[in-house]
């Protein structure tokens, strides 16, 4: 394998995407050799949106301000430009998409601690690797890798 080619990394995260666990994490991936990152932003409805319009322009626009907020940062983790995309409301189906469209090696899950945590109570980082692609998942408890292929 070539040393020169770079891996392409998805950072998944709404609330926590400007965490310091999320930036340290970037850090330390970039700082382990050449990669790109992309940060994929669900436009994740709240309350009766949820049940109206899960695709609310509303949670577009938070999304979208989510991107704004945490991309200089990762930026600068990153020591690299970072692209932002807002992803479908359900997660899984905007890491199917990101991945089918755009094409990743990784991917990195930031979320809530365990205990509030959606994602992790819908098993999200064990269901990607399960596409074939390692998951690090980090949250406030610290980081779990998780290898291709680890479906439960």
């Amino acid at each position: 394998m070539e040393s020169s080619a770079s891996v392409r990394i998805l950072v998944v995260a709404n609330r926590t995407a400007a965490t310091p666990g999320l930036i340290q994490a970037v850090r330390e991936r970039a700082g382990r050799g050449k990669c790109t990152f992309t940060l994929l932003v669900p436009a994740w409805a709240h309350g009766l949106h949820k049940v109206m319009d899960p695709e609310d322009a509303a949670a577009q626009d938070e999304a979208q301000a989510t991107l704004e907020l945490a991309i200089p940062l990762l930026e600068e983790a990153a020591g690299s430009a970072v692209e932002g995309i807002v992803g479908d409301h359900e997660p899984l189906n905007a890491i199917h998409d990101a991945i089918n469209l755009r094409g990743f090696d990784e991917v990195i899950i930031s979320t809530l601690p365990q205990r509030v945590s959606r994602w992790l109570r819908l098993d999200l980082p064990h269901k990607v690797a399960g596409m074939g692609l390692p998951v690090t998942t980090v949250t406030a408890q610290g980081r779990e890798q998780i290898p291709a292929h680890a479906q439960a």
